[in-house]
């Protein structure tokens, strides 16, 4: 049955994050009091980094570790405080501030809650994995969007439309050799391989028909971006002809067609991403090994072009 938040769509996206989480704090709970353990799902990040650090935290360093509000870490202390799982005391350094650290019994459940944690991550990845296999990935980029750029400075100046990643559809065919046709020519010195030819002018027989798919950057009405991911067989796939029109470029949008690779990948159980390229694009290298690539020697599987320089791969 569709309720009245999922009607809502968008309008509704935070309400509908509190659902999930609330579902998933009561049943943190549960668990723990089904295995005889005193303790919150909603204690869980601020009693983790007191667990993992060598020193008593403040509010401050508590906060700014885990990107809660500070109120928010003050009142779960509060409650860690009154269950005897904390200590708080004055900041020798500071007086307008105080410490805090596990107390002999929060260093006890430790020890207890480490398996529960363990059967929890393993369920977690089975539920948001229903959902898509990039979540985390998804999760972290919005976190990382409204971080650099809150909802509230947003809406006087809310453009019509943003990036947006799309997938292939006949009338975008053209504009892949459009895009990434001038930009080859400029790297090759004017002269093509043949397999530079062939996957501009036929990029839905080149990629779609062997398993692979096509994206593109779309900023308002415009094609600004594209980006090929070829299938190597079952289990690998390689990105090729990675182009952003260089009008819209430090938008983010290199990053969102990789992300896209990358998403689309584990949806199809890729355990490999591949990619090749040469020594004159350092920028895009920081790029690759930012998200995750490293240097490797190219698999069997991989058509290796005569201007490669350099082979990464992202195990997936």
């Amino acid at each position: 049955m569709t309720d009245r938040l999922t009607k809502l769509g968008y309008l509704a996206g935070a309400s509908r994050f509190r659902r999930i989480s609330e579902k998933l704090q009561q049943d943190g709970d549960k668990i723990y009091r089904e295995n005889g353990v005193s303790f919150k799902a909603s204690w869980f990040s601020v009693y983790y980094v007191l667990c993992t650090s060598n020193s008593p935290q403040s509010i401050v360093e508590i906060a700014k570790q885990i990107g809660f509000s500070h109120i928010t870490v003050k009142n779960v202390l509060r409650e860690l405080k009154m269950e005897g799982l904390v200590i708080i005391k004055p900041n020798p350094l500071d007086k307008r501030s105080k410490l805090a650290s596990l107390s002999h019994n929060g260093k006890l459940i430790f020890k207890k809650m480490e398996p529960l944690w363990l059967s929890f991550s393993k369920v977690l990845e089975e539920v948001f994995n229903s959902g898509h296999p990039d979540l985390m990935n998804i999760l972290n980029r919005i976190d990382s969007e409204i971080s650099k750029n809150p909802i509230h400075e947003r809406i006087p100046n809310l453009p019509p439309k943003t990036i947006a990643i799309i997938d292939y559809r006949p009338s975008l065919k053209k504009s892949f050799k459009k895009l990434a046709g001038p930009w080859l020519l400029r790297v090759l010195d004017g002269n093509l391989e043949a397999e530079d030819a062939y996957t501009l002018n036929q990029p839905d027989n080149a990629y779609l028909k062997k398993g692979g798919f096509l994206f593109y950057a779309q900023y308002q009405t415009k094609i600004v971006g594209c980006v090929a991911l070829k299938r190597l067989d079952d289990d690998t796939f390689e990105f090729a002809k990675l182009f952003i029109d260089p009008e819209y470029r430090n938008l983010g949008i290199a990053t969102k067609l990789i992300e896209r690779c990358i998403g689309r990948c584990k949806e199809n159980l890729a355990k490999q991403l591949w990619l090749q390229t040469t020594m004159r694009m350092p920028q895009a290298h920081k790029l690759y090994y930012k998200l995750g690539f490293v240097d490797k020697k190219a698999p069997k599987q991989m058509e290796v072009l005569k201007r490669t320089e350099k082979i990464m791969c992202l195990p997936l």
